[in-house]
């Protein structure tokens, strides 16, 4: 090559460094800039030839400038071409001090001399926001995507199957999957994961390497937070190829903690930048609410058919009362009239204990139906837990080591006394069968504030008892079942199941809330919310004894031998009876009979008429009238539903004779 070809060589070649469209820089081995095109000024925002000597460094953030120098010493010990778009790419900081996205590409400059290396740079902020523009186009297609699968799932579990696989797909990560804490607090199950298998599982599931990665309350409460760290397990590649992973999590927030986590698994020098970060939060948050809106269904359901059931067992407790009311009566007036031979008496005796085994049956179906009548007064709690102490402590058995614990300071309990006990001790025996060969029950009272109020607890002050035992536990299927009344695991003949039913619907009518934790092979804890008494609850006063009468009673019942026993008892008892089957009737009769002073009525008439309808349409017209009513079941007879009518109890069927007199007395005496 001649000299005029060798200067047209160069000429052309300074003036496509020139006018090239990408800022050019040259530099030497030391990283100092010996050549800049003008588009390398103006990209950077200095004056032209004002970058020429600088270090390269200088045009990048400080942060990763020393690791940069690092990048270019490895580069120059082995140059090679570089091409612009080959995934090379910088942050670039201007003159300034602005910073922008950049892409390089490098190549080495043969000079014969010393060794030079070409950058060309591009900025590419638009091409970066465009490129953001569509993956965040694609993360909200997912999102919306995963969202209607959510909404349109028979459960939350059906709906958790297919999102592990759209995370993956969308972030393009090779594992992801769901953790929800065990049951039984031994570290998580999965119930939905993409690229797991079953050591993975086993790793994944144990948790052991979550507590350093685990989300702070503070970040819990950040949309935006998820946490990033090693994970202890190497992951292969579609060719068999192990590399590091590192576990990315974001939390499924709960009222109080996490409900689980969702955890992707990624190549340990892979980003994850924001917008990644906020699509794996965003479905974290959609998998929690369905996860919660799962729980509040589960417990709706649970309600209801707790309600459903409640109602059916009512309407029986309330059929078989009229029944026992029947047997009742005919064998107390069978009593009265047959001679004194003792195998007769013995066998109405055997009868009549049968009608009181029966009574005690439907007395337990109306508690759970939360339809029995209670009669709540201020107990202390120290002086209860005491008295069942030394109750249970003889009759549990020498296995079991009973303790009872009793908080200071503790505020009255407003409960019905007999109940409550009845309730602990239900309890304290469905422990000893769960503890066959041994263990210890532990029965405490504690005071809980609620401050806030729930769906099954109102806001105010409330004692807690606890009955827990190191029995065999329940698994989850059987404590789900455990209030439903007839259910029982027990075997023929040691059960009738409605221990439990009992004692929930005792807590729900007296206002409170039964809770049940139970994990198989540690041991039951059941805890009973009551109300704690107010100053102005006071002890109920005993009644006095029944007395013979002289007096009118109007008897109004639609169920006939029912009728005539009633009829028969006060007849027996000295009062002059008339009846009726109806209110219709009812009426017809008090019009005739002004010397009518009491009306001894059914609260459930048929067609939809009570006997509070009744008492207060007969009140009306003469308020000096005195009422009792009675009902085999207390739907609807409420404290206001009495105090309306003036009546001051309701007698339960089935009643004896004395007890119908009792009551009767002391309501014409005013000593009710």
């Amino acid at each position: 090559m001649n000299d005029h070809e060798t200067s047209l060589h160069a000429g052309l070649f300074h003036a496509l460094f020139r006018t090239a469209p990408d800022a050019m820089i040259v530099v030497d081995r030391g990283g100092a800039i010996v050549l800049a095109n003008p588009q390398a000024d103006r990209l950077f925002g200095y004056p032209e030839g004002a970058l020429h000597g600088r270090l390269i460094e200088e045009l990048l953030p400080q942060a990763v400038r020393e690791v940069h120098v690092a990048h270019r010493t490895s580069y120059m010990d082995h140059p090679r071409v570089r091409p612009m778009g080959a995934g090379y790419e910088l942050t670039g900081v201007r003159a300034d001090g602005t910073v922008f996205p950049v892409e390089i590409g490098l190549s080495p400059v043969s000079t014969g001399e010393v060794p030079l290396f070409a950058a060309s740079i591009r900025d590419i902020s638009e091409t970066q926001r465009a490129r953001q523009a569509l993956a965040r186009a694609h993360y909200d297609a997912s999102l919306a995507d995963i969202s209607r699968r959510i909404l349109l799932a028979a459960s939350h579990e059906a709906a958790m199957r297919d999102i592990p696989a759209l995370v993956a797909e969308t972030l393009r990560v090779p594992v992801t999957a769901v953790l929800l804490p065990d049951a039984y607090g031994r570290g998580f199950h999965i119930p939905a994961a993409i690229g797991v298998d079953e050591s993975l599982r086993l790793a994944l599931a144990s948790g052991d390497w979550l507590p350093d990665l685990l989300p702070s309350p503070q970040a819990l409460a950040d949309e935006e937070a998820t946490t990033r760290g090693t994970f202890p397990m190497l992951l292969a590649d579609a060719d068999g190829m192990t590399y590091p992973a590192d576990a990315v999590v974001a939390a499924l927030p709960d009222r109080d903690a996490a409900a689980g986590y969702i955890v992707v698994l990624l190549k340990r020098n892979d980003g994850f930048d924001r917008d990644r970060q906020h699509f794996l939060r965003s479905v974290a948050n959609m998998l929690a609410a369905a996860i919660q809106r799962g729980r509040s269904e589960e417990q709706l359901a649970h309600s209801q058919r707790l309600d459903a059931l409640g109602q059916l067992t009512g309407g029986i407790a309330h059929d078989f009362n009229n029944l026992l009311t029947i047997v009742s009566g005919n064998l107390q007036l069978l009593e009265l009239e047959l001679p004194e031979d003792p195998s007769v008496r013995e066998t109405i005796t055997s009868a009549s204990r049968a009608v009181d085994r029966g009574s005690a049956l439907t007395r337990k179906l109306l508690a759970f139906s939360r339809r029995q009548r209670l009669h709540p007064q201020a107990m202390r709690c120290e002086v209860l837990l005491a008295d069942l102490n030394d109750m249970l402590g003889r009759t549990l058995g020498e296995r079991i080591t009973v303790a009872a614990e009793c908080a200071d300071g503790l505020p009255p309990v407003f409960a019905d006394p007999g109940e409550l006990e009845a309730a602990i001790v239900n309890l304290a025996l469905n422990a000893r069968d769960a503890m066959p060969r041994g263990g210890r029950l532990t029965i405490a009272a504690r005071i809980h504030e609620e401050t806030t109020g729930t769906d099954d607890l109102s806001r105010g002050i409330y004692v807690v008892f606890s009955v827990v035992d190191t029995g065999e536990g329940m698994h989850p299927d059987v404590l789900a079942r455990a209030l439903e009344p007839f259910f029982t695991t027990k075997g023929s003949g040691k059960g009738s199941g409605l221990g439990l039913s009992m004692v929930y619907g005792f807590v729900k009518q007296s206002n409170g809330r039964l809770a049940i934790q139970s994990t198989p092979g540690v041991g039951t804890r059941a805890e009973l919310y009551l109300p704690a008494a107010q100053h102005n609850d006071a002890p109920s006063s005993p009644y006095p004894e029944a007395l013979r009468g002289r007096e009118t009673v109007l008897v109004v019942e639609d169920e006939t031998e029912v009728r005539r026993i009633a009829v028969a008892f006060l007849k027996g008892l000295g009062y002059q009876v008339v009846e009726a089957e109806d209110v219709a009737t009812a009426r017809v009769v008090f019009a005739r009979h002004p010397e009518i002073d009491a009306v001894f009525s059914d609260v459930a008439l048929g067609d939809g008429e009570t006997g509070f309808d009744l008492a207060e349409e007969l009140l009306a017209l003469r308020p000096s009238l005195k009422v009792l009513l009675t009902s085999g079941y207390e739907y609807g007879a409420h404290e206001d539903d009495l105090r309306r009518v003036g009546a001051q109890e309701l007698l339960r069927k089935p009643y004896r004779r004395e007890q119908l007199g009792d009551a009767m007395r002391r309501m014409l005496d005013g000593a009710a």
